[in-house]
């Protein structure tokens, strides 16, 4: 059975990081796996997106509407833009983080402030938590991304394979140490 994860956020949020780490590692444990990203205007704060497909066999990275077993959104609005893509009974893991665009920045638009009222009201399997409390208590707040991985590692059931070593491989020594404790806070 092929299982379909959809990563979404604001770019510099360490998404596609997140995914490689993730994607490394499902190899290394013997799944096909197949990985596909969007950058969008990543570097200005736009929107971007990994998609990460595994299983025995897996013949295509893209990920349909209404076909993702699990949307990672590392920001509050872009878990709403993304939610069509969710399959009926999949997950929705969200970092409960507002990053602000530049519209919103500059007064053009408003950020919308009622997002946890709207998903306590629907019927959708979602975790919603602060990642970056998290990341702090791990050392740096750029250690998010691990901290939303170690979120999904735990959801998918694959909390027993050996992430550690996987992040030893992916990140340079001296992130290394910081990324772990991250990536154990977020499986809490």
């Amino acid at each position: 059975m092929v299982k379909s994860i959809l990563f979404v956020g604001v770019g510099g949020q360490g998404i596609i990081l997140a995914s490689k780490v993730l994607t490394e590692g499902l190899l290394k444990f013997g799944y096909d796996v197949k990985m596909s990203e969007v950058h969008g205007m990543a570097q200005r704060g736009g929107s971007v997106t990994t998609q990460v497909r595994f299983g025995e066999k897996v013949y295509s990275p893209l990920i349909g509407e209404g076909d993702a077993d699990v949307v990672v959104s590392f920001e509050k609005v872009e878990a709403v833009r993304w939610l069509k893509y969710l399959k009926k009974g999949g997950k929705l893991i969200i970092n409960d983080y507002e990053i602000y665009s530049l519209p919103v920045l500059i007064g053009k638009e408003q950020y919308p402030q009622n997002i946890n009222e709207e998903l306590e009201k629907s019927e959708i399997d979602y975790k919603l938590f602060d990642a970056a409390k998290l990341a702090e208590e791990a050392g740096n707040i750029k250690t998010q991304n691990m901290v939303i991985l170690g979120a999904l590692v735990k959801s998918l059931g694959l909390e027993n394979l050996d992430w550690e070593s996987v992040i030893k491989d992916v990140l340079p020594e001296k992130l290394v140490e910081m990324n772990i404790k991250a990536f154990k806070l977020g499986m809490q």
